[in-house]
């Protein structure tokens, strides 16, 4: 009875921290875990109450709240979480912070702007969320209050000064981040805490003004450095000086801004955010256009980043056989996005679905599928072809159309 009573509620929980693996990330120390049941990979934030203030602690408290209150798909997603005496545990998606991806991402030659240009994009939409949806402030915004998923989405985390734009009593006692932090303060607008001069979001908006700079010149020296552009892309030049610009009544609302950006010759105007855009609302786009989509895809996908065909547009490619009767069409992309899958993820993903293509009693797909039977012909085995595959193809020598029965000669003997 008494050793119920005495459990430890850390070794209970269902998921375990991977030694070597942290990092300071504001209050919280980040860790790589994993599921113990499954292995899956997650995030583990955690925080000492020990070796935190009495502030930090409630500040600690109010994040893991907003964390299992606020959902939207540009926002660091919860899966977990633990609270006791001691210590927090937060447990979300698997991500990288945002400083260390771009860093990593310089060593192998540097984000692309395509890539830069939807992580923009969803953190603006997530700002947009909070301001205009839910009438709250960040409070916290910059590149270290962002992270990125294995598919290199953007999300925005660190929400331990989230607070509503008319403040209550429950959150006026929540310190402000440069009384946590002093060298915040270089992130602060130039007009008085609480002025009336402009939107309660007018601090936000520049903020991510701030963000913007250091996502292309890396970390802000002293906030006079905002005035010197650096590399900020031309195209974003106008709208950048609008988010920093002097009077907070000029600087334009999130999703303003956001649209801005999205006009012709803008910066977030371009196929990959336009890709990612369509992805996001496939499930009610009508046939034809999921037609069109995957026939221009293949053209698109040689300049987008590897991580997001692999993460993101895969599984939409296998969900759009499986159930959306996309047909032939989706099979060049699929080989294209192939080619960045090892000889298992390939086994794992892409063979099972090839092998239900065959069966298919449409035309096109058929000769698409003998076609191009190299790109594919390596990681099939013996017994796949023999009782899953050989059985379908035979019957090309007897189809009603020449070309199927050319190809089918041909690949015969690729099968052999």
């Amino acid at each position: 009875m008494w050793s119920f009573f005495a459990r430890d509620p850390v070794k209970d929980f269902a998921y375990e921290l991977l030694p070597d693996t942290q990092e300071t990330s504001g209050l919280w120390t980040l860790h790589r875990g994993k599921r113990k049941t499954s292995g899956e990979p997650v995030s583990v934030f955690v925080y000492e109450v020990a070796q935190g203030t009495e502030q930090q602690t409630q500040l600690a408290k109010a994040a893991f709240k907003r964390m299992k209150t606020l959902r939207h798909p540009n926002i660091l997603a919860y899966v977990d979480g633990l609270e006791t005496e001691k210590s927090l545990y937060l447990v979300t998606e698997q991500v990288t912070p945002l400083a260390a991806h771009l860093k990593a991402q310089a060593e192998k030659g540097g984000s692309g702007e395509l890539e830069v240009s939807w992580g923009l994009h969803q953190i603006v939409k997530a700002v947009s969320f909070l301001v205009n949806d839910c009438h709250l402030l960040h409070n916290n915004l910059g590149v270290w209050a962002v992270f990125v998923d294995r598919a290199g989405e953007w999300k925005l985390g660190a929400l331990d000064h989230v607070a509503p734009q008319q403040p209550d009593l429950s959150w006026a006692s929540l310190p402000a981040p440069k009384a946590v932090y002093p060298d915040m303060e270089k992130y602060d607008p130039p007009e008085t805490p609480n002025s009336n001069t402009g939107e309660k979001w007018a601090g936000e908006v520049w903020r991510l003004g701030c963000l913007i700079w250091e996502v292309f010149n890396g970390p802000l020296p002293r906030a006079s450095s905002l005035r010197s552009l650096g590399k900020v892309p031309k195209a974003l030049v106008p709208h950048y000086c609008e988010l920093v610009g002097a009077s907070p009544r000029a600087r334009p609302n999130p999703a303003q801004f956001l649209q801005n950006c999205r006009g012709p010759g803008g910066f977030l105007s371009n196929s990959f955010v336009e890709s990612n855009l369509f992805l996001e609302e496939i499930q009610i786009k009508e046939q034809a256009e999921k037609q069109q989509f995957f026939q221009d895809l293949s053209d698109n996908l040689d300049s987008f980043p590897e991580d997001f065909c692999k993460h993101k547009v895969l599984p939409q490619l296998l969900t759009a056989f499986e159930f959306g009767n996309a047909g032939a069409v989706v099979l060049t992309p699929l080989f294209k996005v192939g080619k960045f899958l090892s000889a298992e993820e390939y086994q794992q993903k892409i063979i099972p679905v090839i092998v239900k293509m065959f069966s298919s009693t449409d035309r096109a797909m058929r000769i698409r599928l003998l076609q191009q039977m190299e790109q594919f012909i390596q990681y099939l085995n013996e017994a796949a072809v023999n009782s899953q595959i050989f059985p379908h193809v035979i019957h090309g020598f007897t189809d009603t159309n020449p070309a199927i029965r050319e190809q089918t000669v041909k690949t015969i003997g690729e099968l052999s």
